[in-house]
């Protein structure tokens, strides 16, 4: 991630006070859950977390996270990441800059792209 600032900032420390370690690994150093392990792949309902995504876009992607067709207007940002050996979309909270996943184009339409996140990244939030 680049040295951007964001509204939301706090030390590692911090971090590491707020979220589980599964969530830090995630969401502060850019890891990814395994396939199939988030709760939120069942999920239908409502909105995830810091208002990233309507349950309205959620599709099943059959890739073993939750998948998005579209996230909510200014809610993320997106960089270049080139880890792994390969070159692709990384998307971040653009209120906190925490990891989230990563968006491909071979989504469903009318967006084309696949948002697809670690669970561990989300909040449900039923309404």
């Amino acid at each position: 991630m680049t040295n951007e600032k964001f509204p939301v900032e706090r030390s590692e420390k911090e971090w590491r006070e707020v979220l589980s370690a599964d969530q830090f690994r995630v969401l502060r150093e850019h890891g990814t859950e395994r396939a199939g392990t988030s709760p939120l792949n069942f999920e239908k309902r409502a909105a995830c977390g810091q208002p990233l995504f309507e349950s309205s876009t959620k599709y099943e992607s059959g890739s073993g996270w939750p998948s998005f067709w579209k996230p909510l207007p200014n809610a993320v940002a997106t960089t270049t990441d080139s880890t792994h050996g390969m070159t692709r979309v990384e998307v971040h909270c653009k209120n906190c800059g925490g990891h989230l996943g990563h968006v491909f184009n071979d989504g469903p339409q009318p967006t084309g792209e696949r948002y697809c996140m670690n669970g561990v990244s989300l909040k449900f939030e039923p309404k």
